[in-house]
């Protein structure tokens, strides 16, 4: 995916995707047309049965300051344009949403400035690892704008509603140092173990654990927030009833008697 029209690059590691934004001179702020090529890069690597991890990272000094200052002073004035992609009727109308059905696990190695949009792109990835000397902010409230794209309700579950509360009100800037105490960065290391470290993190999982498993785990927990305790129990019973019945299953009986590393199918998943 490495072009002049492109400011994103697609990389591939083994098992690994890495989904890198390249536009260092503007600390990787997204314009609309980079939105839709972070999307297609992410449904290239859910599609690709060789791949169990997904990483979203950034180049430079920046994960993302967020949407391009051009295109957000022309969203302002109802210039917004309209994506030429089919979405789902049921996809939820928040910026990188449907990271949450990426049917693999997503990685934001945070190498920097993340803003904005950059900051819901983080939140919107499973799990965020950062180097020691990024930093964050949400920054809506300084452009007279509201809690955006879902992080009235995704952020407070993450570090909680009093905390969300302040980082949404105060659009102050925070460090790397206080993401980690709070909980919204859930790995903390220095820049250049970055990517290093996020790799060999999902080398681990892409080793020992059945990617059956971690598509289902992940649609379990982003589900079950919206279900009460007993339709969460119910659910899950009768998903564990189905992964029985799954060759992973077996296999990672045998390959535990046999003490050998397992052999779990790989996935391809859909579309998110």
């Amino acid at each position: 995916m490495n072009s002049q029209a492109s400011n994103i690059e697609y990389e591939l590691d083994g098992s690994i995707a890495t989904v890198r934004l390249n536009r260092p001179e503007k600390l990787n702020a997204f314009t609309f047309a980079m939105i839709d090529q972070i999307r297609d890069a992410v449904e290239r690597a859910a599609a690709d049965e060789g791949v169990v991890a997904i990483i979203i990272t950034g180049t430079g000094r920046a994960f993302s300051a967020g949407l391009d200052a051009g295109d957000l002073a022309r969203s302002t004035k109802g210039g917004v344009p309209s994506s030429a992609r089919d979405t789902a009727p049921d996809e939820l109308p928040a910026l990188f949403s449907y990271l949450l059905r990426v049917p693999k696990p997503v990685i934001a190695a945070v190498n920097g400035v993340t803003a904005g949009g950059g900051f819901v792109l983080a939140m919107m990835c499973d799990l965020r690892f950062a180097a020691s000397d990024a930093s964050f902010t949400t920054v809506f409230s300084k452009r007279g704008l509201i809690a955006e794209h879902g992080t009235a309700w995704l952020l407070p579950r993450i570090v909680g509603t009093s905390r969300a509360l302040d980082l949404l009100w105060s659009s102050r800037r925070f460090d790397a140092t206080e993401a980690y105490r709070i909980g919204f960065v859930d790995r903390l290391m220095p820049r250049e173990n970055l990517l290093d470290e996020t790799r060999a993190y999902l080398r681990e999982l892409a080793a020992n654990v059945s990617p059956n498993s971690l598509a289902v785990i992940k649609s379990e927990v982003y589900r079950h927030w919206s279900l009460a305790m007993e339709g969460a129990f119910r659910d899950a019973d009768d998903l564990m009833k189905v992964a029985l019945m799954h060759p992973d299953a077996a296999e990672g009986v045998k390959s535990f008697v046999e003490r050998r590393a397992p052999r779990f199918k790989r996935i391809r998943g859909e579309k998110p």
